[in-house]
């Protein structure tokens, strides 16, 4: 039996970065789309610093993968943290100037963050036995409660308190990171070995992509990670351009991480006991419910539901995703495969959110509109999930029946 007490030691690290450090994506999000919208010549770019962050994301994916491979998970989690501070660094200052384009160049290169956090639930796989590494992916996503919380009440003290609006967020933004890069001392995860001129070389790329297991898991991740994505970049606007509050937006926007993050706590449990085809299918449901809700009308209450729905579909589908994926690879195809499905799955992120401010101030004339053309855009992407893995249900039994 593995002796998981090194695992639990690097999931406390880890939880506690997810909760400090990844408070700066919920601060981001809240006012990263109001920003763009004031400093955009066209509302249909207001989203754009968003879609500029999971862009830098998805372009550092592969690299910040490769050095963590090479020189071990801690160089690529402080590489991620000086890329949240310089690019924070950067956006503050193109609000300074009221460049467009300087505060772009910043959320492009705050995406190495987020490449890194995404990382951090792979990390906490890498050390734990196999029973006890759903679970070790759950507790990680869990620290997202501190930063689902932390996060916004963030932004709603810093966004005015320099005469140039939003400023003193993404100052805030640059205190985070370096203060949270500290916990990676912590961290005790050993490097790869460098593997022998004679060890295995595994899968190609295209053989891991085509392999049922890692395509489902795939598709899925994406699917999931990109509606909610899809949804949550246009919810500040649409909540404010439907007669709210900023604080209204940000306690909706705490609502909807929350949802993402608290049931990270069974949601590994529920996967050991039920089996992930199970537990990503119902979070592809509930994605389906939170597009039914918010259709249903723009009350504060309706953005409530649907974000809370939105959250908890999400985690449900990228966990299972992420634990399907994670037992579906050798350790030493570690580096390609998710370095490739963090490229795609922050690829297909990267078009929702540039379709994200277009749908949401494009589709109509009314914010009411745009919000319900966001929503009814995710239909077909659900039904490509659904049908993905309802494929490989149907394959599994009939391999079962055949052996």
């Amino acid at each position: 039996m593995i002796d998981d007490r090194r695992a639990k030691r690097n999931v406390a690290v880890l939880v506690t970065a997810q909760a400090f450090l990844g408070a700066q994506m919920p601060m981001i999000f809240l006012v990263g789309g109001l920003a763009g919208q004031s400093l955009a010549t066209n509302v249909c770019l207001a989203t754009l610093p968003i879609s500029m962050i999971v862009l830098g994301s998805m372009l550092s994916a592969t690299p910040v993968s490769a050095i963590m491979q090479r020189f071990g998970r801690r160089a690529g989690f402080f590489l991620g943290a000086l890329g949240g501070a310089a690019g924070a660094a950067l956006a503050a200052y193109g609000l300074y100037l009221s460049s467009f384009p300087v505060f772009l160049a910043g959320s492009l290169l705050t995406g190495v963050y987020m490449s890194a956090q995404g990382f951090y639930r792979f990390a906490a796989a890498d050390t734990a036995s196999d029973d006890f590494r759903p679970k070790a992916i759950s507790y990680v996503m869990a620290g997202g409660l501190v930063s689902a919380v932390l996060g916004p009440q963030l932004a709603n003290a810093t966004s005015e308190s320099f005469v140039v609006p939003f400023l003193g967020t993404y100052m805030a933004v640059v205190l985070v990171n370096v203060v949270g890069a500290l916990l990676f001392l912590f961290l005790d995860i050993p490097k790869p070995p460098v593997p022998a001129h004679d060890a295995p070389k595994g899968r190609s790329r295209w053989e891991l992509l085509t392999t049922p297991r890692i395509a489902v898991a795939v598709i899925c991740a994406m699917v999931s990670y990109a509606l909610m994505n899809l949804v949550m970049t246009s919810t500040p606007l649409a909540v404010v351009g439907c007669g709210y509050s900023q604080d209204n937006a940000g306690y909706v926007v705490t609502g909807h991480v929350l949802a993402m993050f608290a049931p990270s706590f069974f949601t590994g449990h529920l996967i050991s006991r039920f089996g992930v085809e199970r537990i990503m299918g119902l979070g592809i449901a509930i994605l389906a419910a939170a597009g039914l809700v918010a259709l249903q009308g723009v009350e504060l209450g309706n953005f409530f539901v649907a974000l809370i729905l939105l959250g908890l579909g999400w985690n449900f589908g990228f966990i299972g995703a992420t634990t399907m994926l994670a037992g579906a690879h050798e350790p030493h195809e570690r580096g390609r495969m998710q370095g490739l499905n963090d490229l795609l799955v922050f690829g297909g992120v990267t078009v929702a959110s540039l379709a994200s401010g277009g749908l949401m101030n494009c589709s109509g004339g009314t914010a009411q509109e745009g919000w319900a053309a966001v929503n009814l855009a995710m239909v077909p992407f659900l039904v490509l999930a659904g049908g993905s893995l309802i494929w490989l249900v149907m394959r599994k039994r009939r391999e079962a029946r055949l052996t």
